[in-house]
């Protein structure tokens, strides 16, 4: 298996990021964005989905979250469709149900190259530990968007905190399920096309 792994940097007026993601990894993270829940949810992301994750972003927290949330959205969506290649050998499409105490979240993903995001619940709170709790879905949906994802999530729940967090879970074993090869696969590509 080839080294599957990539580091992407963004720099605008709003944000500054460098973004390193390991697919085969070893669930190391090292994570500042300047806001402690959302670093706690990408660190999730690399825990569960068994990835590798760096992410510095410096970005204007002074305006709100949105750019921040946002742009590393992006920039792990780019580094997860560059780290894939040409998707050769992959299983391509996962789903998850995680719970998380009285919240539960399911996700559903094709690595398809075809990006598509839709999103089913409400957030019981408007924030949490300086996330508002909407920019979780944005943030998926950013993702989505530069990696290719046919991505389809739901929550329910009483608490926020709890939603976001099996939100993030969800993605993350989704995405470690779709991503592993398939040895039975060798190197195709899953798609009656021949590539994705």
């Amino acid at each position: 298996m080839s080294d599957r792994s990539a580091t992407v940097t963004r720099e605008t007026a709003e944000t500054t990021i460098e973004c390193s993601l390991a697919i085969d990894g070893a669930c190391e993270a090292d994570v500042e964005t300047g806001i402690g829940f959302f670093d706690h949810m990408l660190t999730a992301v690399a825990t569960h989905g068994l990835f590798d994750l760096e992410v510095a972003c410096d970005g204007d927290l002074h305006v709100d979250d949105h750019h921040t949330v946002e742009d590393v959205g992006l920039c792990l969506g780019s580094a997860l469709d560059d780290a894939l290649g040409d998707r050769s050998g992959i299983v391509r499409f996962a789903d998850r149900r995680v719970p998380l105490d009285e919240a539960v979240a399911s996700v559903v993903v094709d690595v398809s190259g075809r990006p598509l995001f839709q999103f089913d619940g409400e957030f019981s709170q408007e924030s949490v530990g300086g996330l508002t709790s909407h920019m979780a879905r944005h943030f998926w949906r950013s993702v989505a968007t530069t990696a290719g994802l046919t991505l389809h999530a739901e929550i329910d729940g009483e608490n926020a905190h709890h939603e976001i967090e099996a939100l993030f879970k969800a993605a993350a074993r989704t995405l470690d399920d779709a991503t592993r090869v398939d040895d039975r696969r060798a190197e195709s590509t899953p798609s009656t096309k021949g590539e994705l």
